[in-house]
């Protein structure tokens, strides 16, 4: 994110809004754009670095509800998390400091990220959940208005079966036959810690071996071992993540596929039927 590698063009680059979503930020901030330049990835929201008038640089996204991830990102921030600070906030609009980045995790850095997100999943929240809507792309992550709401109710209403009609009919059987076992699966009271709720290798940013920043959240409160279970879904923990973060509690191999299940059903949703395999291969884990 912080733009090291790439020259800036006199006004950036054309096309996608970028310019606008550029304008928009600089003028949350009181400036106007020397340039701009689009940031790799963005599956979901539009992304630019952004070079001020005034000199600085910052990096502008649009989003399901800025305001809401700005909120998300201070969580973050103040449960003992790197993050990008957030500059400014508009429905439409977030501008965040640049973070530094360059190349992957070194052991120590992956010790140091299990002792922070060990912090992160310990930060208490009130239930679980969040308290306001959010979405990824097209797919609604509703907000949770009921506190009373145990955890395998709320991970099999509002995560497991919160797609089931816009799903195959058979993985949305498979599904509802899961959630009504999850009593059985899951702990019924665990710890209402915060997730940074869209743990994998893209959001993590690195710099020098260690964790500069954790951006795009999607933040709910919940037990920390949904987080962990996408952050592996699509690729392995260093030797030392282990060390950082400690012990997990007894039955965490039966529970990863079960956490597994709501990042594998939000991509076969939004990036399409290459991704049923994993929905199908992860039933079968959890043996449904």
């Amino acid at each position: 994110m912080d733009g090291g590698g790439f020259d800036f063009g006199p006004g950036g680059e054309g096309g996608g809004g970028g310019n606008a979503l550029a304008a928009a930020a600089a003028a949350l901030l009181g400036a106007r754009v020397a340039r701009w330049r689009r940031v790799p990835g963005g599956d979901l929201s539009r992304v630019v670095h952004v070079a001020l008038d005034d000199g600085r640089e910052i990096v502008a996204k649009t989003g399901p509800a800025p305001p809401t991830e700005a909120r998300m990102l201070q969580a973050l921030a103040a449960a003992g998390a790197p993050t990008p600070r957030v500059l400014a906030a508009s429905d439409a609009v977030l501008a965040l400091e640049t973070l530094p980045e360059s190349g992957g995790f070194s052991p120590e850095g992956w010790r140091e990220l299990g002792e922070i997100l060990r912090r992160v999943h310990l930060t208490p929240g009130p239930a679980y959940g969040w308290a306001e809507p959010y979405a990824f792309g097209e797919v609604a992550i509703p907000a949770n208005t009921d506190p009373a709401l145990d955890w395998p109710a709320f991970w099999g209403e509002m995560r497991l079966l919160s797609e089931t009609d816009r799903l195959p009919p058979e993985l949305s059987r498979r599904l509802e036959r899961l959630a009504a076992h999850l009593p059985d699966r899951l702990p019924a009271r665990p710890l209402p810690g915060l997730r940074h709720g869209d743990l994998w290798s893209g959001n993590l940013v690195v710099h020098r071996g260690r964790l500069s920043g954790l951006v795009d959240p999607a933040c709910s409160y919940g037990d920390g071992e949904a987080d962990l279970a996408m952050l592996t879904l699509f690729g392995a923990l260093g030797p030392s993540f282990a060390e950082g973060y400690g012990p997990l509690p007894p039955g965490a191999a039966e529970r990863l596929p079960v956490y597994q299940l709501w990042p594998a059903i939000v991509h076969l949703r939004l990036f399409g039927g290459g991704y049923r395999g994993l929905v199908e291969q992860l039933l079968d884990q959890a043996r449904i």
